[in-house]
Order: structure tokens, then C-alpha cells, then sequence
């Protein structure tokens, strides 16, 4: 046991100088104290034993194991955030206590489930600059979701019949396209055409609704000077509030959505998870919990990640891991499993933080004119086996409209085709809007009665 990673007594961990987190964590061998202090010590100042060139200031730096539950094996870490580069630079975080812990041969299982970040670091931290209330201006659309679609078939459109479908879309009423995650610059959609045809939909879909659109374009790439290549093309061809940037945040990285964030402040950041399963799957005993990609990536400066459908739709997760991961989003004070999260970056026995607080329980906050109090909220993305049928129960599990739901077969799979596939989603939110059951709303409305007979069956 490394004795200097252990202080069971340490003294009120939540004093502002340590981020604190918990970890499932079930040893090889030996005893969990042992195993513990190991993974405080590889994951801080330490190695595998102890080194003779460590000095009293680098002790300081020291992760603490502060408790543990030998019955859930579960290990409470407190990590002094002076350890962490100062750039605010999620990676190095994640380098630091998910990095090498991951491979040890003393780790049988070890999973990230909760993490806490005190106000005096939350100051070293960018959070999104646009959030869902962004769009909804823009948009004109209240007291309802955000009402999207991912293009599909997911490969193998051309530039011009990709455009196509996102016309059909829009016009259909739908609010938000997104390119899928793996939409790139392909010999059969050249990237460039693509981003030219959607504009053209785009302005004829507005000019026939009268409605504004948006779609969200992916700009991961294999450098970042494709990725700044990329988006300055769709910052020069679109209009401002309607297009987002999408990046695959796992799969090109923590920086590269660190770095558009700070390049293009005032574009919706949008966080796809691609690759997330392979962490945060319950079964999985390695990794680390949808709560924590969602911590992570407001704190990071994502405008909107995906969270999962609640047991809804088609992806893994349960209604209580996706929705505790969508309240760490959009809540000022958001509960965890373990930990009570304050997005404020002002003390908080400050009374204009009580103030945020009670506008946040009443859904009237906005800290865009006082970013300095605290993180602005995120967005939770909702995708993976929706249809019209599903969409009041994932708003009754929501308990909230405020949620962008991309819909893709759900929407192009309709027998009348995509348009319909569009107006049957929109009718269902009005049914839902006015308190009508759906199969009572389809009577007067062919697109939705079509849908929830083809869905149903």
C-alpha cells in the first residue's frame, strides 16, 4: 500500500482544492485500500512504488483516497486541481485519472461513476457559449423539442441527393438536420458540394415555410487544419444561427472539440458520442458512466451531446443513466449518484447564487449576461430508434421539452416518404402540445395515422 495516497480523515475534501471523484473498483488481488492508493498514486504524482525524487511540494499534489465502501467497492478520490493544466484542457484531466489507471494489473474493474469539480476550478473552464436556448430564438420554436433528423441511409448519397432528403425534411416541418457521424469528404460527396447543395435547400425550404432551419455539419477530419478548412467554408456560405459544427468528440478528440470551441464562440457546438459505448456501457467494468461524458463535456464547452434514448429507443442505457446524464446538462445544480454538482463559479454561499438556482427550478435562467457566475448550460440530443409514436414517452421520461431529437428512419422510413416522415413527427408533438392521444389526433391527420400503422407493425 502506498501510505502517502491514503488519508481517510482528510479533512472536508470539498474545500475548493481538490475535484473528487468515485470509482467502482474491484482489485486483481490483495485488498481494496491497496488497490486504491495505487490508482491514486498512477493516476497523480506517483508510479508503482515509490521514488526518492519526489520533494514535499510534489506530495502536495498527491490524489487522496478519502473513503471507501468495501462492500459496493466503491473508492472516493480527491485529485488537487493544480495538478491539471491550466489551459483549461479536458485531455490532460482525462490523461491524468483515466489514463494509464485503465491498463493496471491490479484493476480487475474500475469504473469512473461520478466526478465534482469545485467552483474555483469551474473558473479555469470554458462551458458552452450556445445552448438550446440559441436555437430556439433563431428558430422561433417553444414549449416543444427541437425537432431533427440524421440523413439516411447513413453512406452513399450524393452531394445532391443528401440536399434532397434534407429538403424534404424541412419543408415536411422539421426544425434540425444533422450529417451522420461518419459524414466526411467522400469521392461520391465531395465535402464542398455537399455543403453548397444544403444552402440551396435550405434557402428554398425557408422561402416555401416561412420557418428558419439548421443544420449541423460535421467538421472532424483527420488534422485540424481540415477541420478549420471545413468550417469556415460553412461559416461563409450560411447565415449565423443556421448551421452547428458536429464533432465526434471520443473519436477526433477532447481537443479537437476544445478547439473549435474557442475558434468559433458563437456557433452551436454539437458533441457526437461516437465510440462512448465502448466506456460507458453498464456492463462494461471498465471505463466510466454517461454521467461523466456529460460532466466532461459541458465543462469542455459542447453546446448539445447525445445521451441515449432512455430505454426508448434503440440504444443501450436505462431511463435513470440517461436521464441523471441529461440533468448534469441542463441543470445549474444537477444531482449525480454520488454528488451534488453547483455549476457556479462563484462561492457558493454567494446569495446570487441562491438567486440562479430558483430561476433554474423555474426554468427562467439565463446566464448569458453574467457568464462570470457560472458554467451556461447544455444541451441533451436524443437519438437512436425514435419514431412519432415514441415521441411523447421519451417527453414524459424527459419531463422536459427542452432536448433536440434527431429521428433518421424514424422519419425517412415512413411509407409516404420524408416529407411525411416530417410532418407526421410535427403532429405528433401537437398532439402531445394539446393534450391529445395520438391515435385520436391521426384521425385528422393521414401522415400520422400512416406512421403509427407502420411503426406499430
Amino acid at each position: 500500500m502506498q501510505k502517502a495516497y491514503l488519508k481517510l480523515d482528510l479533512n472536508n475534501p470539498q474545500n475548493g482544492q481538490y475535484m473528487l471523484a468515485v470509482f467502482h473498483l474491484v482489485p486483481e488481488s490483495g485488498d481494496l485500500l491497496s488497490a486504491a492508493t495505487e490508482v491514486a498514486a498512477e493516476s497523480s504524482t506517483g508510479s508503482n512504488i515509490e521514488v526518492g525524487t519526489a520533494t514535499d511540494f510534489s506530495h502536495s499534489l498527491d490524489a487522496l483516497v478519502y473513503k471507501v465502501d468495501e462492500q459496493k467497492n466503491l473508492v472516493w478520490i480527491a485529485y488537487p486541481w493544480r495538478l491539471f493544466d491550466r489551459g483549461g484542457n479536458i485531455q490532460n484531466i482525462l490523461t491524468f485519472i483515466v489514463g494509464n489507471v485503465f491498463g493496471m494489473k491490479e484493476a480487475k474493474a474500475l469504473k469512473l461513476l461520478d466526478v465534482w469539480f469545485p467552483a474555483e476550478m469551474l473558473e479555469q473552464y470554458d462551458g458552452p457559449a450556445r445552448n438550446i436556448d440559441n436555437l430556439r430564438k433563431y428558430l422561433d420554436v417553444y414549449d416543444r423539442p427541437i425537432l431533427g433528423a440524421i440523413i439516411k441511409p447513413k453512406m452513399g448519397l450524393t452531394a445532391s441527393q443528401y440536399a434532397e432528403v434534407c429538403y424534404d425534411f424541412w419543408s415536411g416541418g422539421g426544425d434540425f438536420v444533422k450529417n451522420d457521424e461518419p459524414q466526411a469528404d467522400q469521392d461520391f460527396c465531395p465535402y464542398e458540394h455537399m455543403v453548397k447543395y444544403v444552402k440551396q435547400a435550405m434557402d428554398k425550404a425557408v422561402q416555401e415555410t416561412g420557418r428558419k432551419k439548421i443544420h449541423s455539419f460535421n467538421i472532424s477530419a483527420a488534422d485540424f487544419d481540415a477541420m478549420i478548412k471545413r468550417a469556415d467554408l460553412i461559416k461563409d456560405t450560411f447565415e449565423p444561427g443556421s448551421y452547428a459544427f458536429l464533432v465526434d468528440g471520443i473519436t477526433a478528440g477532447w481537443t479537437a472539440v476544445q478547439t473549435i470551441r474557442r475558434r468559433y464562440p458563437d456557433v452551436f457546438l454539437h458533441f457526437h458520442r461516437a465510440m462512448h459505448g465502448a466506456f460507458t456501457r453498464e456492463e462494461n467494468p471498465i471505463g466510466f458512466t454517461n454521467l461523466v461524458l456529460a460532466k466532461f463535456a459541458r465543462l469542455a464547452g459542447a453546446s448539445g451531446i447525445h445521451v441515449g434514448t432512455s430505454g426508448i429507443g434503440k440504444m443501450a442505457g436505462s431511463p435513470d443513466e440517461d436521464l441523471v446524464a441529461s440533468h448534469a446538462l441542463l441543470k445549474f445544480k444537477s444531482e449525480g449518484y454520488f454528488f451534488s454538482q453547483k455549476w457556479g463559479k462563484i462561492s457558493h454561499a454567494d446569495k446570487d447564487l441562491a438567486r440562479i438556482e430558483a430561476e433554474d427550478e423555474t426554468n427562467s435562467l439565463n446566464l448569458n449576461d453574467e457568464l462570470w457566475r457560472g458554467i451556461q448550460k447544455s444541451t441533451p440530443i436524443l437519438s437512436g430508434g425514435l419514431n412519432p409514436t415514441k415521441l411523447k414517452a421519451i417527453i414524459d421520461i424527459m419531463g422536459t421539452v427542452d432536448f433536440i431529437t434527431t429521428m433518421g428512419a424514424g422519419v425517412h422510413a415512413h411509407p409516404d416518404g420524408t416529407r411525411a416522415g416530417a410532418m407526421a413527427v410535427l403532429q405528433a408533438c401537437e398532439a402531445y402540445q394539446k393534450k391529445i392521444d395520438i391515435n385520436e389526433y391521426a384521425k385528422d391527420h393521414e401522415e400520422l395515422a400512416r406512421a403509427i400503422k407502420f411503426f406499430g407493425a
